[in-house]
């Protein structure tokens, strides 16, 4: 398993663009029949990519769980996110199978102990991109489709960053523009995780990072990920239309509570 280590944000201001992608980009998430983890000590978030072809995969399959996690399964003090950005697939929990097509999300709480991936197909493979936080308690595992979503427009054409943000892992729950995430802001009570997808062959996405008064970037292609302490902006800019999956970890639940930077005072 990929360990990343938290980062100050004056040592970040002097990094090279390698090191800045070293460090916080997450490149190649799928490989089939594998489980791909990068551990974060950015609020200990754990993100995941796991793409079934031709066997079902457990969730711990490759990862030492107990020189890793000190715990004896990998949910036993931890929850789950799960999107499925592939073919039609499905995930058995303790016994349970959900049932994923495209763009569906399954909650998995603390407490499961038996995480498997199939997929329908082995032609058109399920690829299963996931976050995991530390949980303090369990809730209910469920599945939400697309349609489930909480759905929040939000921008304006004029600025370029019109858009339906759909939330699924929410508590009001359990793409066409330029800009995602602007005007930039930054919130020291949680750090995100950001995945692009869907992104078309031969373009990219210029994600921007780093303090407002000091930003980086890191150009991204399609399916890959990037890791966004408290300190730092998180916006992207596509040179074509792209979808992009965002998880938070941290203290709070109030998601509007963050400190905006005026689009002026960007440097």
């Amino acid at each position: 398993m990929d360990i990343r280590y938290s980062a100050s944000p004056n040592d970040v201001k002097r990094y090279t663009t390698e090191e800045l992608r070293r460090e916080f980009l997450i490149e190649n998430l799928y490989e089939a029949d594998s489980v791909v983890a990068v551990y974060s000590h950015v609020d200990r978030m754990v993100t995941l990519g796991c793409m079934p072809v031709h066997e079902t995969v457990s969730i711990d399959k490759g990862i030492d769980i107990w020189a890793n996690f000190g715990t004896k399964y990998f949910l036993e003090r931890r929850e789950i996110g799960i999107f499925n950005i592939g073919g039609a697939g499905s995930i058995r929990v303790d016994g349970k199978v959900y049932e994923l097509g495209y763009k569906d999300c399954l909650y998995i709480t603390m407490g499961a102990k038996e995480v498997l991936f199939a997929s329908a197909d082995p032609a058109h493979p399920a690829k299963f991109y996931m976050v995991s936080a530390p949980a303090h308690r369990s809730y209910e595992t469920r599945l939400l489709k697309l349609a489930d979503a909480n759905k929040r427009p939000t921008g304006e054409m004029e600025t370029s960053n019109k858009r339906t943000i759909n939330q699924f892992i929410h508590p009001a729950v359990l793409p066409g523009s330029v800009w995602n995430t602007m005007p930039a802001h930054t919130h020291e009570r949680r750090m995100e995780i950001y995945m692009y997808f869907e992104v078309p062959e031969h373009q990219v996405v210029f994600h921007m990072m780093g303090q407002g008064q000091e930003t980086r970037h890191i150009v991204m292609q399609n399916e890959q990920a990037v890791i966004s302490p408290s300190w730092s902006i998180h916006s992207g800019a596509g040179t074509s239309n792209y979808t992009f999956i965002w998880a938070m970890g941290g203290e709070n639940q109030e998601f509007d509570d963050m400190d905006n930077i005026p689009t002026e005072n960007l440097k």
